[in-house]
């Protein structure tokens, strides 16, 4: 008892360190958001649409195989049409993983049921071996 009342600043050092660590599971962080493995099987098993809301040049530099270039400014305009069925999963990818991850909630807004962001975007699909092609 004595060492808990003399170091009582160094165990609230450890036990808010600890709950840092713990935080993003406890939130849930990667709510949304699938690896490269989890994109390609919701798109072999559930057809999931891939969609890449990156600008049209860097569309065209390299997207995913078979991803339709929806731009970040478009998104709310064009989403419905280019995805008519919104219960069918909806993948969102970037360069980085950032603005996929803020489109998230616009698709929700538009009532898209399941719709996730590619963690890492376009850089961890390059990293996992999947095909890229250019515009």
């Amino acid at each position: 008892m004595k060492f808990i009342i003399d170091n009582w600043m160094l165990i609230a050092v450890a036990l808010s360190a600890g709950l840092m660590l713990m935080m993003p599971m406890i939130k849930g962080v990667g709510q949304g958001s699938l690896t490269p493995d989890g994109a390609v099987q919701l798109i072999n098993r559930e057809k999931a649409v891939l969609i890449d809301i990156c600008e049209p040049n860097e569309f065209a530099a390299g997207h995913p195989i078979g991803a339709k270039n929806i731009p970040m400014g478009q998104l709310e305009g064009k989403l419905a049409a280019t995805v008519k069925n919104k219960a069918l999963p909806v993948i969102l990818v970037c360069q980085s993983g950032a603005r996929s991850s803020r489109a998230v909630a616009i698709a929700k807004k538009l009532g898209f049921e399941n719709v996730q962001s590619l963690s890492g975007g376009l850089g961890a699909w390059r990293s996992a071996n999947l095909p890229v092609e250019k515009a």
